[in-house]
């Protein structure tokens, strides 16, 4: 199901990057199509992270869902800023970004108990 709910993400993200460079272009400011690019970009990369982990030998950790909650949280808010033009919604794109790292983090985290364990064969 994890993968089947990120490859969907990554779709999404190519899908909103061509929409952006494409039938945004001559609709948004520079500025503003600047930051749909970043969107897409982060939402892309990351999704293709969500695809890798929910694909490994192993069940994905928490660092799944943090990711997946940085993409929403990231990737959203600066889709709807591009859209709707509201800075307000800049506020929301940095706790995005914590969670994206904090998944990383976590990640790095959950592979280092992993190796451990199999390295102690427990």
């Amino acid at each position: 199901m994890k993968t089947s709910i990120a490859a969907l993400l990554a779709a999404l993200a190519v899908a909103l990057g061509a929409f952006g460079a494409h039938a945004l272009k001559a609709r948004l400011p520079p500025d503003l199509l600047a930051v749909w690019t970043t969107a897409s970009q982060y939402h892309l990369v990351h999704a293709v992270a969500l695809v890798a982990l929910a694909s490994g030998r192993k069940a994905p950790g928490r660092s799944w869902n943090v990711l997946l909650a940085g993409i929403v949280l990231f990737a959203g808010s600066l889709y709807l800023l591009a859209l709707t033009g509201i800075r307000g919604l800049g506020a929301i794109t940095p706790i995005g970004g914590v969670l994206l790292v904090a998944g990383w983090i976590l990640l790095s985290r959950e592979a280092w108990i992993s190796r451990s364990r199999t390295e102690s064969g427990a």
